[in-house]
């Protein structure tokens, strides 16, 4: 689970760079995965929202690939500079057949930053369409907070646990990507 989130940082944004980078490879691979994490709370909220980092959690872009498309996002991938990394988690076994790939981009005149994708295998997924993208259903990816993800402290996590509490659809609240009150 996520740390505790320092208030006084509430309204840093995200590099810019990292957030187009992103949306450049998902933009590629988005007939072939479904998105998690931070990535699928951006595209559940409104679009063109200020990215603050503690809204949406844009370190890295979890996907989920169903068998049948693991060869083509593979190929995607490698054709787009990404390579296979090792991380401790790949010796394990896992329902969701985990792999990371990562690329470094070198923007001009700013520091270079990596690009990670996590990327879990998986077949059976609820799913929402949400600004041209396929993205894990709400009540879902929150359940994914117990083991696939840790960044339960963002804003869009918890308000997307009220709205669903309260029988709310979160998908499109402005209040996904805003500084909570």
């Amino acid at each position: 689970m996520g740390a505790p989130h320092n208030k006084n940082r509430y309204g840093e944004l995200w590099n810019q760079n990292r957030i187009d980078e992103g949306l450049k490879i998902l933009e590629l691979l988005k007939d072939f995965i479904v998105i998690s994490g931070g990535w699928a709370w951006h595209f559940m909220s409104v679009p063109n929202h200020k990215e603050y980092k503690h809204a949406h959690d844009h370190k890295d872009i979890d996907i989920f690939v169903h068998p049948n498309n693991v060869s083509k996002v593979m190929e995607i991938l490698l054709e787009n500079h990404f390579e296979k990394v090792w991380t401790r988690y790949d010796h394990l076994y896992s329902e969701e057949n985990f792999r990371r790939y990562e690329k470094t981009v070198e923007p001009n005149g700013e520091k270079p930053f990596r690009v990670t994708i996590d990327f879990f295998e998986k077949a059976d997924l609820k799913t929402e369409n949400c600004n041209g993208f396929t993205v894990v259903s709400p009540a879902m990816l929150l359940s994914f907070y117990s083991n696939i993800h840790s960044s339960d402290k963002c804003w869009a996590v918890k308000k997307a646990k009220e709205f669903l509490e309260k029988g709310v659809n979160p998908i499109g609240r402005k209040e996904l990507s805003e500084i909570p009150k």
